[in-house]
């Protein structure tokens, strides 16, 4: 008889659907030489060929790039299930699946700049306000790994409502290459993307006060306890 690979029980069950359906389809992989790290690999590159397509420019290079990065937006699930139910977890892998994230969101928007830069009458070349979008994406990664370091994975959880969390609105990409609305998606980016790194950025401040002063507090009580001691 075929033995099915099994989930562990202490596994708890995916919040998104797009997170069930992935993990759905690397539970056969559990018990074979596939790790975390192939699949996040797997994800990078179908990412930055995506990136590729979309600064070529054209409908149709597009429309492909749009299709690859929602793939490769997926495949983003499939290393972390595999993990989890695994037993496969990393540091090395965490982080290496963090700079995958953020190499193919800034190469995403960077991508899309160029590949409209023959549009529209802009003083700024799109291919610079796709710059400005991915540096401020990079940055807000960046932030997210720090923060997580301090307060742990619930202090960079996603909202998630009805199955669904903020980066899945990557899912929506190819509307917006069919319709043709590359370069109005790349001027909103330029300007909201760095909108919500400034918030990030002060969200990780609030954070570092608060791990200092929690840092602070045991030091100041042993040398108020020494004090009465010695009197």
């Amino acid at each position: 008889m075929n033995s099915r690979p099994s989930i562990p029980i202490n596994v708890p069950a995916p919040r998104t659907w797009d997170a069930r359906l992935a993990r759905r389809l690397v539970t056969p992989l559990v018990n074979t030489w596939v790790t975390p790290n192939h699949l996040t690999t797997l994800r990078l590159l179908i990412g930055l060929a995506g990136a590729l397509c979309l600064a070529y420019g054209g409908f149709a290079w597009t429309n492909s790039g749009a299709f690859l990065i929602v793939l490769s937006n997926f495949v983003d699930h499939t290393d972390g299930e595999l993990a989890r139910i695994g037993g496969k977890s990393s540091r090395i892998g965490h982080f290496y699946d963090l700079a995958c994230d953020a190499l193919v969101t800034v190469m995403l928007f960077v991508g899309m700049g160029v590949g409209t830069a023959h549009v529209g009458s802009l003083k700024v070349s799109p291919g610079w306000l796709g710059a400005v979008a991915g540096v401020a994406v990079a940055l807000i990664f960046f932030l997210r790994m720090r923060i997580e370091e301090m307060a742990g994975k619930d202090g960079t959880k996603q909202a998630s409502v009805g199955g669904f969390e903020t980066e899945d609105v990557l899912y929506l990409l190819p509307i917006v290459t069919l319709t043709s609305a590359v370069m109005p998606f790349v001027l909103v980016a330029s300007i909201g993307a760095p909108l919500f790194a400034a918030w990030v950025v002060i969200d990780y401040w609030r954070l570092s006060r608060r791990a200092a002063r929690s840092a602070l507090a045991p030091a100041k009580a042993s040398e108020t306890s020494q004090m009465w001691a010695s009197k």
